[in-house]
């Protein structure tokens, strides 16, 4: 921990389950990373994630990118 994260209280990325309509907090932290993106997501902005592939989404948007890249015919699942 460098001396900013102690003064601002960062506690770096979270480590989440992600369950049907709600997500446990494993691993403490402030944020998430998005699985398409590769943004950080604040926990209190967690809106979108995919319970089957246990990963967050910033937007509808990516969560719809990931869920049709994942569920083509004849690739994915």
């Amino acid at each position: 921990m460098n001396r900013f994260e102690r003064l601002f209280g960062f506690r770096g990325e979270a480590k989440v389950k992600y369950l049907d309509g709600e997500f446990q907090v494993v691993s403490p932290g402030d944020y998430v990373l998005c699985a398409v993106t590769g943004e950080p997501i604040p926990l209190a902005e967690l809106k979108y994630w995919s319970v089957e592939l246990q990963e967050p989404y910033a937007t509808a948007e990516a969560s719809l990118r990931r869920h049709l890249e994942t569920h083509r015919p004849g690739g994915g699942q």
